[in-house]
């Protein structure tokens, strides 16, 4: 797996080139500035990218601006952006396209080596990953989607995090049978048409952040 990795800070991009070396990845290219990273994604030879949000010059969006441009040009092009703050907006502009492949963290999960490198394979295979805080701050919203339960919507909230239904099942001390009714429910209480389920994960979560 050949990754772009964007991150202008030093010591953290040589942190995480080191991480994910180790666990098997291949850094593909390294760079530090917005003009790099367009350079390095234009290579059709990369299989996903670890973006920071925040790149020079003006240290805004331009992380998030190549996210979203790699994605239109190879739709499904994985991609897994770093954050310093929750900022919901950065979110619901990765998840707008509808396809997995996207994960959101902020940067301090980065020292839970397991987890994050986890999480990057979630994002690498397709699949969909979100901070915990980030699904904190939508439900702190208190808008939820009127039609779920609570129990519905905590099976959405751990979904929303990239877990799979047996993950699911653990955190919630049910069984998988259970989540897959649960998450039946959903798909059918949000009026998601039939598709792949990793297609319907994605549009619920989507559903679930007001995009």
């Amino acid at each position: 797996m050949r990754l772009v990795l964007a991150e202008d800070l030093a010591l953290l991009r040589d942190g995480l080139i080191r991480i994910l070396e180790a666990h098997g990845f291949e850094i593909a290219a390294a760079v530090e500035d917005a003009d790099s990273l367009t350079d390095a994604l234009a290579d059709p030879t990369v299989d996903a990218a670890v973006l920071d949000v925040r790149l020079p010059p003006t240290h805004t969006d331009e992380g998030l601006k190549a996210a979203v441009a790699v994605r239109s040009e190879r739709p499904g092009f994985p991609v897994m952006v770093l954050s310093q703050y929750v900022e919901r907006i950065y979110a619901r502009e990765l998840l707008a396209s509808g396809q997995g492949g996207i994960g959101y963290l902020l940067k301090d999960r980065v020292g839970d080596v397991g987890e994050f490198v986890e999480s990057v394979r979630r994002v690498a295979g397709g699949g969909t990953v979100l901070d915990p805080q980030v699904v904190s701050a939508v439900m702190a919203r208190q808008e939820p989607i009127e039609r779920l339960t609570p129990r519905e919507r905590e099976v959405l909230a751990l979904m929303a995090e990239g877990r799979s239904n047996a993950a699911i099942a653990g955190a919630l001390f049910v069984t998988e049978k259970a989540v897959g009714k649960h998450t039946n429910n959903i798909f059918t209480k949000l009026d998601l048409p039939l598709a792949a389920d990793d297609n319907r994960r994605v549009l619920a979560v989507l559903a679930w952040l007001g995009v």
